[in-house]
């Protein structure tokens, strides 16, 4: 085993490499460390998203000169030399008399960067493309946020926008082999929810089945990424993204190709560290394996303790990820299928139904009626109820029976005053009561309608667009995540302040306003 983690290090290594890609931390040892060790900065994202005035053998050789002399002020010495990034809101106020939706219009102005020209030492990734980002501190593109944004953007007939940021994935696939968490070069080590093929579902609705062809190069991209390595696996054994199940199925999992603190969470991360029982590299792997998920960080991924210490996300099988992976091979199946090749149509759609049948028989627990994530190293499913259960119905996965009784809990257990909770878990973590999420209320709400639960669709999003325009109403503002059981506090936890804008708050919202031919309540 570890051989195959270092074969992934160097698959890692030679690829960046290539392309010359260098990270903060690789650009300043020392300073780095320093800086985000110190905090100075009041958010650890600050510093590794600030662009150096200079080439960065000059700034590391005046650190090394004066960092030992005694008036020296590092909080100084980096403003002088590093342009330190705003939320480049352009002095944005909202005006609440006008209304949500006139709000949301003007979002997408505000939210709308132009392609980049990344400065050479910058950690942004320079894309081809304008695209929308998700507000506050996020200030590039994020993978799974701009599935959900896209909705929205689809509901403002801003298909060219969904366009170019589809063409913006094309070419991260194109350049780096895979899609990135978000567009820095700290994120180089781990993609998120694999929702590409589900972006092309909604270009499709413009402009027709064609797009799966233009984009199957990138579709196989994005397959082979997350496949890597499953050939030479053998039941209960793991690498990279993919694991071999005790029957033989091949399932994926989240990971990360690093195993050392987060750049953009160092502090947080090395202090952690310091509280586990796991090797710092077992630890900081489980962690970067959550960042990718897109839940950091929920007790989903810890042990019965519910303690971030206790992390242990490489060992188990997420029933969401699966479930986008299902639909990602029924789509390279359908680009086979328009192009005529039955044979390759076969081949893939038979993946398809070989992940559908493993997502039954090993996340489908009769005794919590509930899709759960899988544990495949203690060989049973994992002791947390999530929200991420609700994919199978997305995906059309569940069947009639495991439909009705989901339905039940559902509006039974995790609906409340102002939505649907993540977990039943009050950890303090942001992935977990009392918190919700607008892209998990889309994907319920979407997937009680596959199965004719218009009913409890509609209750659902009804409650969760009054929870938008009531904090609306009150502050003016759309946020990441809601606190749906305490209405009147806003939802916290988490490693930074609670951020506004918000791309997928916005896009989920305007779909489902549209949806139920809703302007206000």
């Amino acid at each position: 085993m570890k051989k195959i983690l270092l074969i992934c290090s160097l698959i890692l290594f030679f690829g960046f490499a290539h392309s010359q890609v260098h990270t903060p931390r690789q650009l300043f040892p020392g300073l780095f460390e320093a800086v985000q060790l110190s905090d100075i900065f009041p958010d650890s994202k600050t510093f590794v998203d600030a662009t150096p005035k200079r080439e960065p053998a000059l700034i590391m050789k005046d650190y090394h000169e004066q960092k030992g002399k005694q008036n020296f002020d590092l909080k100084k010495f980096v403003n002088d030399n590093f342009i330190i990034p705003g939320t480049n809101n352009n002095g944005f106020k909202s005006d609440i008399s006008a209304g949500i939706l006139k709000h949301v219009d003007t979002l997408w102005q505000v939210l709308y960067r132009k392609r980049d020209t990344a400065s050479k030492y910058s950690s942004l990734l320079p894309l081809p493309n304008d695209f929308i980002v998700p507000g506050g501190r996020f200030r590039e593109t994020y993978y799974w946020d701009s599935y959900f944004t896209m909705l929205g953007l689809q509901e403002s007939h801003k298909t060219k926008i969904i366009q170019n940021m589809i063409g913006n994935f094309a070419y991260l696939l194109d350049t780096y082999g895979f899609i990135p968490n978000g567009t820095r070069t700290y994120y180089l080590t781990r993609s998120q929810p694999p929702f590409f093929s589900m972006m092309l579902d909604l270009l499709a609705k413009d402009e027709g089945d064609s797009v799966f062809i233009k984009y199957q190069p990138e579709l196989l991209k994005e397959y082979a990424y997350w496949m890597h390595g499953a050939g030479q696996l053998k039941p209960g054994q793991a690498y990279c993204n993919v694991v071999k199940m005790p029957g033989g199925e091949i399932m994926n999992r989240y990971w990360d190709y690093s195993d050392k603190a987060r750049e953009e969470s160092f502090k947080k991360d090395s202090d952690a560290a310091k509280l586990t029982k796991q090797t710092p590299s077992a630890f900081y792997r489980s962690i970067r394996g959550a960042a990718e998920s897109g839940w950091d960080f929920s007790t989903r991924w810890m042990d019965t303790s519910g303690k971030l210490e206790s992390i242990r996300t490489v060992f188990i099988v997420p029933v969401d990820l699966n479930c986008l992976m299902y639909h990602l091979e029924l789509s390279v199946a359908k680009s086979y299928k328009l192009q005529g090749n039955e044979g390759k149509y076969q081949f893939y759609l038979d993946k398809a139904l070989r992940r559908k049948k493993a997502i039954q028989k090993y996340c489908w627990s009769e005794k919590d009626s509930w899709f759960m994530d899988y544990d495949w190293k203690l060989k049973h499913t994992t002791p947390i109820q999530t929200l991420a259960g609700v994919y199978p119905l997305e995906f059309k996965i569940a069947d009639k029976k495991q439909a009705d009784t989901m339905a039940f809990v559902i509006k039974t257990k995790f609906l409340k005053r102002g939505g649907l909770v993540t977990t039943f878990n009050r950890s303090g973590q942001q992935w977990d009561s009392p918190n919700a999420w607008a892209p998990l209320q889309y994907i319920t709400i979407d997937g009680l309608n596959n199965y004719h639960k218009s009913g409890l669709a509609r209750s659902i999003a009804i409650t969760w667009i009054r929870t938008n325009i009531d904090v609306f109403n009150t502050t003016g503002k759309l946020m990441e995540k809601y606190n749906v059981i305490d209405t009147d506090v806003k939802a916290g936890g988490g490693e930074y302040p609670l951020q506004d804008g918000f791309g997928w708050t916005n896009g989920v919202l305007l779909d489902l306003m549209s949806r139920y031919h809703i302007d206000q309540l």
